[in-house]
């Protein structure tokens, strides 16, 4: 697979593929094709050696169909999506198009050219969540490839209905896919909305770490190289038509999350010189503990109470498993933080992320 489309390249899971697939793979060619939209970001791949930026919308099918001809593609990696629940519940509009129609139209141009064409050898790999199985029991067992969708929120509706149209077209028009089922991706290059980033960089401005409801929301957390290490699994090893679930075998309610980000600030302010300069507002440049910025807020709408991933079938079929803990996974990703105020001082405009 020389020659390779990723939508939405140039966001935080499609940018961190685009650079392991570039370590991975040199001789590869990545085309990115990526809108731009507030997530999406050209530093994130500036420099990855091999990859060429095409700003567009994946609703264009027609720009779509004249990618993959002009640059002999027959791989697409579908991250483009808008993901963040917040954000759907207040404006689901924009999941719908993009994630609903984007997708659609992707599909379409991917008949086109490789069926209807010169019928290639293909795949398309659709990135989806663990969300669109809804929200499990504390004792209820973690999602497989066969749980039943129910979808709870507007981003995960959206996802679900993405989903179906990929499997539909493998099976009514013969479309080579794989889809993979991820969990709660962290790591660098991640948009300051997401719990992880946005308490890290509000811990370092000493602003407040506001936490929905009770805090006992759990989640299972996958480095995103990790994620990255499953999608090539995919890619090479994937049978057309199967679905896989990747996660990251740390599954920790938000609170178990929270404090570790704590330890993980006051132990940087501890050990690397300057810190305390650099970022005087944060508590543990006066030598107080970060868990004191800690806020309970009122529970988001339509909250899960709790995701987790069974990756037997990963495990089994791609020889996939996870090479990072939580721990060494979260240090690694503050220390990113800390190294690329470059990368994300500009996104929250010169102003510490509320």
């Amino acid at each position: 697979m020389p020659n390779l489309l990723v939508t939405g390249g140039a966001g935080f899971i499609g940018g961190n593929f685009v650079h392991y697939w570039n370590a991975r793979h040199p001789d590869d060619r990545v085309i990115v094709l990526d809108a731009l939209t507030y997530a999406g970001n050209r530093s994130t791949i500036a420099g990855a050696p091999n990859a060429e930026l095409v700003e567009g919308d994946i609703r264009d099918t027609a720009l779509v169909e004249q990618l993959l001809q002009d640059r002999d593609i027959a791989t697409i990696v579908h991250f483009a999506a808008e993901s963040h629940v917040d954000r759907s519940i207040t404006g689901p509009d924009a999941f719908i198009d993009t994630n609903i129609l984007g997708t659609n139209s992707l599909l379409k141009a991917a008949r086109a050219v490789w069926l209807a064409g010169d019928g290639r050898e293909h795949r398309f790999h659709h990135i989806s969540t663990d969300e669109v199985f809804g929200s499990l029991g504390p004792h209820d067992p973690a999602f497989s490839e066969i749980t039943p969708y129910a979808p709870n929120s507007p981003y995960s509706a959206s996802k679900a209905a993405s989903d179906h149209l990929v499997r539909a077209y493998h099976h009514t028009y013969g479309l080579e896919v794989t889809t993979s089922n991820c969990s709660n991706n962290y790591g660098p290059y991640q948009y300051p909305e997401k719990l992880i980033p946005l308490f890290l960089l509000n811990a370092l401005h000493g602003r407040n770490l506001p936490i929905y409801g009770d805090g006992m929301n759990v989640r299972d957390w996958l480095h995103v190289e990790d994620h990255c290490r499953g999608i090539e699994a995919c890619l090479l090893r994937g049978q057309p038509g199967e679905t896989y679930n990747i996660g990251g075998g740390a599954e920790l309610p938000n609170l178990e999350v929270i404090s570790a980000i704590c330890r993980e600030v006051d132990r940087a302010f501890a050990e690397i010189a300057g810190l305390a300069d650099r970022y005087p507002d944060a508590p543990a440049a006066k030598g107080k503990a970060t868990t004191s910025l800690k806020t309970f807020v009122t529970d988001r709408a339509g909250h899960d109470r709790r995701y987790a991933i069974d990756e037997t079938k990963a495990r089994a079929e791609l020889a996939y498993a996870p090479q990072r803990s939580f721990d060494d996974g979260m240090r690694q990703t503050l220390r990113w933080y800390l190294d690329n105020e470059h990368w994300w001082q500009p996104l929250i405009g010169g102003q510490s992320p509320e």
